[in-house]
């Protein structure tokens, strides 16, 4: 058998300050290939922050021109997939030969992305996913997703592909993965309800895969005061505690969760074994039903202008 040491990275951004974060970000892929990892996994909406408890002054039917500034500095924190940022993470990587899934916030025209960047240590930025639904009041300030961006990469270790956060919750977006392959399922997220470990779990189970779930750890204070008023961390003082963990196919937890702190966490694994569990179950295999049921995926790019000429 052949097995990788794998990471999930529980930190927190620095918040609306995204070159900060990308140093962290470098800084802690070197630690986390010092424990031998050869890919490391970090949470959902890392660079540009998780503006989690803020409103940006959206009261139905209205906007407020503090609300507006407010979404200003969010948006001056959001990252290009070309630019400075994605470029110092990607060095790292190859620096110390680790494959990197980071949550970044993505601007693309006018328009905000929740977006997970794949990025190889040979091949630099290899692919990307965009939040197909962002949750609730998340579509406030970030746009949806199309099925372009539904990469699943070989990465010599297994194949890898993302999923964030309660995305994780869409039956055909998770069977979409099955179908392709994946054998690493990444889950970054900021969901640190006990109940994820449930979902993790379940995934691990269904897709017969290896689930790294990585979260977000941040303090309230980490914001400074000026947001103190909108913010609700726990008796801890954290607003998003972690839970991040490492899920074997068999639904075993291999490593985590854990909460209210930061951490690197690691398991060896050998996608080899999932065989062992595919035996008895394969989602889009031998306990499939494509008699009775279908799924279509559409992976066209939607643009909203075409240029025809």
């Amino acid at each position: 058998m052949s097995t990788t040491t794998v990471a999930v990275v529980q930190t927190g951004s620095v918040p609306f300050d995204s070159d900060a974060t990308a140093r962290r970000v470098a800084d802690l892929i070197g630690r986390a290939a010092q424990a031998g990892a050869r890919l490391a996994v970090f949470p959902e909406a890392l660079l540009g922050t998780y503006p989690k408890g803020l409103t940006f002054g959206a009261p139905l039917g209205r906007r407020t021109e503090a609300g507006r500034d407010e979404y200003a500095r969010y948006a001056a924190a959001a990252i290009t997939l070309d630019g400075e940022e994605i470029s110092l993470i990607a060095e790292a990587a190859a620096r110390h030969d680790v494959f990197v899934v980071v949550g970044v916030i993505e601007r693309a025209g006018g328009t905000l992305y929740c977006t997970s960047a794949h990025i190889s240590p040979r091949d630099g930025l290899v692919g990307h996913h965009r939040k197909l639904m962002p949750t609730g009041a998340e579509r406030l300030v970030w746009g949806f997703g199309d099925g372009s961006t539904l990469p699943v990469h070989d990465t010599g270790f297994g194949r890898l592909g993302t999923v964030i956060c309660w995305e994780n919750y869409m039956p055909l977006l998770r069977q979409t993965m099955y179908a392709k392959g994946v054998e690493i399922y990444c889950a970054p997220t900021v969901d640190d309800r006990d109940s994820w470990q449930a979902t993790m779990q379940h995934i691990a189970l269904e897709g017969r895969c290896f689930v790294l779930g990585s979260a977000q750890a941040i303090r309230a204070d980490a914001f400074g005061d000026d947001y103190a008023s909108a913010l609700e961390p726990n008796e801890a003082g954290y607003l998003i505690r972690g839970g991040s963990v490492i899920v074997g196919p068999d639904g075993t937890v291999l490593a985590g969760p854990v909460y209210d702190r930061e951490e690197i966490l690691t398991a060896e694994i050998d996608v080899a074994d999932r065989t062992r569990f595919t035996y008895d179950f394969d989602a889009t295999g031998h306990y499939a039903r494509p008699d009775v049921f279908s799924l279509t995926v559409d992976e066209r790019p939607k643009p909203s202008v075409r240029f025809d000429g």
